[in-house]
């Protein structure tokens, strides 16, 4: 086999917009058939305002309960703000820092509540945070696929914001389809022009999709250069602070037939098949 995709499994996003709280045991069991899988990284938890999203709020205790002694897999938490960040970094196993980024102002503040410009400062000190506990920032270029919201945006935009986000030393950068807007065109057009400009960058793909879209969408990032894909298991999830209904994540079964297919994944087959069954008893009994 080839040099793998990475593979990116969310449960976290699968599991924040679901309104009755899942007990702590059963995210764990959840996320320990997740690390039996082999995804290059677990994005697991959040560390954000519990007003904001009640669901996250055990993920310390989460993390404290999980058996990192067998996986290869790393842990991601998505962080909102410097306090955020300096919780995460308290807990050596995390790996990395998700920063929600976005290009639309409109959406920055529902998501964030902060403007573009003062994103900006707080991903600055994200990323100096980061840098001295030994973390990596994953920086999440929301509406980087499109905008429903008035505001600018097109190619130049993305490409200005993603060489502005590279000198401040945003190392991961992944594009994130929030609203589920994109089109094949437009994503093979944008890692197409950015993946070769930016060598020093690492690019995701963050894809929303209905259930008739998956394959080409996967299909134009792969060929347009993208290696790096997230996915929630049966495609669950999506942000709860768009405006529209939700539009699901990136089916990750279907992410595995298509790399599959390409022999670009090495995955344990049996233990997705156990992690799936888990995810299927969670959103069975608390959706």
């Amino acid at each position: 086999m080839t040099k793998p995709v990475k593979i990116i499994e969310c449960p976290r996003d699968a599991m924040q917009g679901i309104k009755q709280f899942i007990p702590t045991d059963k995210k764990v069991q959840f996320i320990q058939s997740l690390l039996r899988v082999g995804f290059n990284t677990i994005d697991f938890g959040s560390f954000v305002s519990p007003k904001a999203i009640p669901q996250m709020v055990d993920t310390a205790e989460v993390l404290s309960k999980l058996d990192l002694s067998k996986t290869t897999s790393k842990l991601l938490v998505i962080v909102a703000n410097l306090r955020g960040a300096q919780d995460a970094c308290k807990h050596p196993e995390i790996d990395y820092l998700g920063y929600p980024f976005s290009i639309s102002e409109n959406f920055q503040m529902r998501n964030t509540h902060k403007t573009i410009s003062q994103s900006v400062l707080i991903l600055n000190d994200i990323l100096n945070a980061a840098d001295k506990n030994n973390k990596e920032v994953v920086a999440y270029l929301s509406m980087g696929f499109g905008n429903p919201y008035g505001d600018p945006w097109n190619v130049d935009i993305v490409g200005a914001w993603t060489e502005r986000l590279n000198k401040m030393g945003v190392k991961i950068l992944s594009l994130s389809d929030t609203i589920g807007s994109s089109d094949p065109e437009t994503i093979d057009y944008l890692f197409s022009s950015l993946i070769p400009k930016f060598p020093n960058i690492e690019f995701g793909a963050h894809l929303h999709t209905t259930p008739s879209a998956w394959f080409e969408k996967i299909d134009a990032a792969y060929r347009s250069g993208c290696r790096r894909f997230d996915g929630a298991i049966q495609g669950f999830g999506g942000c709860p602070m768009a405006k529209d209904e939700l539009i699901g994540n990136m089916p990750t079964e279907k992410m595995l037939s298509y790399f599959t297919a390409k022999k670009k994944h090495n995955l344990n087959s049996l233990s997705f098949e156990s992690a799936y069954n888990e995810a299927t008893k969670i959103l069975t009994k608390y959706f």
